[in-house]
């Protein structure tokens, strides 16, 4: 009894110490990065097959998302546009949630993740392509075995008619490759920041909370992502709604191009360029000092 009462009374003086320093319960960015690239390395080590399969689980349950906005598009059929958009955003942040809080790899978030430990030296540039080719490999297959049974489902059981499949993917071809690529650019920027700010964050609240957010501007704004594209472009071509393979094969080079950019340049190598500076110029001000 007595042990158990100490154990309450340490655990009331570091709950009370966090909230007199606020500061210190927060993980500072060098916290982040050395997280973020411990993390990315273990995936580095993994056999291929359990990396392939993992990436198929997270090609799988992205399609989610999509299965959840046609229902809501169907539902809202002649509402205003403002809130069919409103409601379809709201939508669109339910795979990533299985995919990122259930730890299976998408792609758009390690176009970031995984070129930490290369910057760090602690990987090679062989091993990051064998990381990045499966896990877009099997995203893209896990995303085409969704929209088939999304395409047979989804109508089997009334809640949505292959028209409203085809009415959610046909804008998305609407634009020029090279918007695509700028489009797709910022999805890749904003999927690396949700991948650096779920590491930051303290608990699963706080983790949803940020994935809704930012997934849920991604859909908002239309940026282009390429394994939440797939299920929406391949369901239909497989429901004949007026969408080619060509159509695909063109969109996804464009928006892998863009994704790649964005993660890469605006994620990876700025956060790791800035922290490692900050890490280097600390012991000169320390030695300054003294």
């Amino acid at each position: 009894m007595s042990s158990l009462l100490g154990w309450l009374m340490d655990s009331d003086k570091s709950t009370d110490s966090d909230h007199d320093n606020p500061e210190e319960a927060k993980k500072s960015a060098q916290d982040i990065l050395e997280l973020q690239t411990e993390e990315a390395s273990k995936e580095f080590k993994r056999p291929t097959l359990g990396l392939a399969l993992s990436a198929l689980s997270a090609g799988l349950d992205i399609g989610f998302s999509v299965l959840l906005m046609t229902v809501v598009a169907e539902l809202l059929h002649g509402a205003p546009h403002a809130v069919s958009e409103f409601a379809r955003a709201a939508a669109y942040p339910l795979g990533f949630m299985f995919v990122i809080l259930g730890r299976s790899e998408l792609f758009t978030e390690h176009t970031t993740l995984s070129l930490l430990p290369v910057l760090a030296r602690k990987q090679s540039v062989q091993s990051l392509l064998r990381v990045w080719v499966t896990i877009y490999v099997f995203n893209l297959l896990g995303a085409a075995m969704f929209a088939l049974a999304l395409v047979h489902v989804g109508p089997s059981l009334k809640l949505f008619s292959l028209q409203t499949i085809g009415e959610i993917a046909r804008p998305i071809l609407e634009y020029p490759s090279g918007t695509i690529i700028v489009s797709g650019l910022f999805a890749g920027w904003l999927m690396g920041l949700v991948s650096w700010l779920v590491a930051a964050s303290k608990d699963t609240v706080s983790q949803i909370l940020v994935i809704a957010l930012v997934t849920g501007v991604l859909a908002l704004c239309r940026f282009h992502h390429c394994v939440v594209g797939s299920v929406e472009l391949l369901g239909a071509c497989f429901a004949g709604q007026g969408v080619t393979l060509a159509d695909y094969v063109r969109f996804l080079g464009a928006v892998t191009l863009g994704n790649c950019v964005g993660g890469t340049c605006f994620v990876a190598l700025i956060k790791f360029g800035h922290i490692s500076a900050a890490g280097q110029d600390a012991p000169q001000e320390e030695a300054g000092k003294r």
